[in-house]
Parts: C-alpha cells; structure tokens; sequence
C-alpha cells in the first residue's frame, strides 16, 4: 500500500440564494459575509487536519461552495497563504475556485489570479432566461458571456464553465444551443452535466417535468460529438477539456487519491499505510456550529469497512474514460482481489461493460451509458 497522492478542499457555505436542485450544503446569506472570522477559522482547521498528513505534498486545491465568489480578493489571498504556511504545498499547485456569475463585478477574476487562484470554475448551467429562473440561479446570460471574458482577459492559464442539460421542458435542439454557445466563449475545460433531482431539495418535494429518456440519451450523444469536434476530449463522466486542461483536481478524487477537506461540512479521505486503513471526516456542517470556538470542527470520523473499500475505489475509478491500472487497487487499497471481486468483474466483461487485460481495466462505451449497471456488479 502506498500514499495516495493529497489534495485539500476549501468549502465556503455561503450564497445569495439556494438554488432548487442543490444538494451541497450551502446556505443563502441573509446578514453580512463573516469573512475574516471564517478565515480564521478555515486555517486553524486546516492547522489541526495537517498534523494527519505530516509533509506529504498537497498537489490541488479547489476552494467551492456555496459561492466563494463573494468573497474578496484579499480573502482569497489569505486562505492561499494560509494553506502555504500549513502544509507542504506543491510549487504548481492547481488551485481552483468556484465562480457564479452573478457575484462577479468586473476585474474581479483579476484579483483572484493575483490573490493565486489559476484556475476558475464559472457556474453558468445555462444561458436561458426560461431554465436560469426556473434553476433559481441570480445571473443572466450577459452576465455569464461577460464572466467569460473576464476570464480572458485576466489571463488565467485555464478555466471551466459548467453547463447543465436535461433541463425541464428541455428539447434537444434547446440544449445544444447552451452547448453551442459555451463551445464559442472558447473555455479551456467544459463540465456538461444532466440535471438529477437530488433528495432533500425542493425539487425532490415539487419535482419539476423533465425530458424523458430518449430525448435525454439524444442530447448527451449529439452534445458529446459537437464537444470532440470542437476539440474537448471527455476524460470523465461529464468532464470535457481540451489537451493539457484536465481538472487535476478531480482526477485526484476519481483516482482514488487522498483529501483533506475543510470547511463547513467538508469531506476529508485520509489513508493511514503504517495501518493499512482508509478514514472518511466530515466537518460540522453548519456556520455558526463551526465558528463555535469551543467545538472541534470534525463532526464525524469513520474508517471504512474492508469489504466496502473495492465498491468505493470501482465506484471512483471507473467514472474516467482512461484505463485502471489493476496495480493502483493493490497499491491504493491494501487488498488482493478477493473470490467476491473477480466475479463481479467477470461478470461486467461479460455484460460488455468492461474490458479487462492483463495489466488494466477498461470501461467501455456500453459501460460509460450504464455506470450504475456496472456498479451495481460490485454491490
């Protein structure tokens, strides 16, 4: 077993609003931004959670939300040399943050990219005044061209812009026209995600008329063909980015990799290889319970149970478009393939889910349309 490699997540809770579809645990701010006292907060987080990693290098950050976007330039610049004072962070380190466009006054990405933020992640989900209202999201698609451009203009070395489909009401032709138009703001990196209804939100309680199934596979498989064609190769489930432009930081958790996670109901993976066991954290989700001076900011630790790691490691790995080296589970989960694993990998070949060699595993194009087919192999 060896180290993965690290990664840290920034949470950030807060937004103007909460949209409809959203799961994160996010809250719409309703009194002025505690931005100073979060940060400090964030930090000695962070300062308690990198006694568990000692000098292992921190290869990515992605500071998301909630809508790190409102916060300042300044704010930014702190968290970033905070997390450099507190951990062994790697000189190239990819560094993302979260954008919504309607937070974004002009010049602001420009700040940012001085504070050390190189990469942004604009969440436009569509340029349709009809689907922005009904996703609740504040923005209008000038708004999002112009985010854009700042983008531009700041010269940030790459950026994202994350665009939704299966949209209520939505035909085919609709959805390739919000693709059509993200495809000519010429981002380096597209995130093209269907809508699922998530529980715990309101559109779970109140769901809203969405494409049916046929329409739905139309969309993915004409928007699919216009985004290689454009030049954006998918590398993962909904992540499609041109050469050299490939999120590092996602990679990270679809390979399995460690993170620490800080912030108001933050996700850490720690592997401990002295033990050979894998521990999931989460935060305090809640703001004023994680500013509780007096509280520790975990909220719950649990090491994962032995028979779950395979799931969890196929549940990840086989969501990237690029082949598994069968030594990263050896290497990554301190197993063996057990009776129970081979057979469920049989099992997807046999399907024509997965191609299997000598040295790797391949989800096929048959596997790519029914992953929750494939995993259901492995549960």
């Amino acid at each position: 077993m060896r180290n993965p490699p690290l990664s840290l997540y920034v949470h950030i809770p807060w937004c103007v609003q909460k949209c409809p579809y959203c799961d994160f645990n996010s809250h719409g701010l309703k009194s002025a931004l505690p931005e100073k006292e979060y940060v400090a907060h964030l930090l000695d987080d962070l300062a308690q959670d990198a006694k568990r990693v000692d000098t292992r290098q921190v290869d990515t950050v992605f500071i998301g939300g909630g809508t790190p976007s409102l916060f300042s330039a300044q704010a930014m610049a702190d968290i970033i040399n905070g997390i450099k004072a507190r951990v062994n962070l790697a000189e190239n380190a990819e560094i993302t943050m979260e954008a919504n466009p309607g937070t974004v006054e002009a010049g602001k990405f420009l700040g940012f990219y001085e504070a050390g933020v190189n990469r942004i992640s604009v969440g436009i989900q569509s340029f349709q005044p009809q689907h922005l209202q009904v996703l609740g999201r504040i923005h209008n698609s000038h708004q999002a061209e112009n985010a854009v451009k700042q983008a531009h203009v700041a010269g940030l070395p790459t950026f994202n812009l994350d665009l939704m489909h299966g949209l209520p009401n939505q035909s085919v032709e609709n959805a390739l026209s919000d693709l059509n138009k993200g495809i000519a703001l010429n981002p380096y990196h597209l995130s093209w995600y269907q809508l699922t209804i998530e529980p715990n939100t309101p559109f779970y309680s109140r769901p809203p008329e969405l494409p049916d199934d046929d329409i739905l596979w139309e969309i993915q498989q004409q928007g699919h063909q216009r985004l290689e064609a454009a030049g954006y190769a998918q590398y993962e489930i909904s992540g499609y980015a041109k050469v050299g432009h490939q999120c590092q930081h996602n990679l990270n958790y679809w390979r399995f990799g460690d993170y620490l996670g800080i912030g108001c109901g933050a996700h850490g993976k720690i592997t401990d290889v002295v033990n050979g066991t894998i521990h999931r954290t989460v935060k305090v989700k809640h703001p004023r319970g994680y500013m509780e001076i007096s509280r520790p900011y975990i909220d719950n630790e649990t090491q994962v149970e032995k028979h779950d790691v395979p799931f969890e490691f196929f549940m990840n790995r086989f969501r990237l478009v690029e082949p598994c080296p069968i030594e990263d589970y050896y290497a990554l989960t301190g197993q063996v393939l057990s009776d129970d694993v081979k057979k469920a990998l049989e099992d997807a070949q046999r399907q024509g889910l997965l191609d299997i060699t000598s040295t790797h595993w391949q989800v096929t194009a048959k596997g790519r349309r029914y992953l929750n087919s494939l995993l259901s192999c492995f549960v």
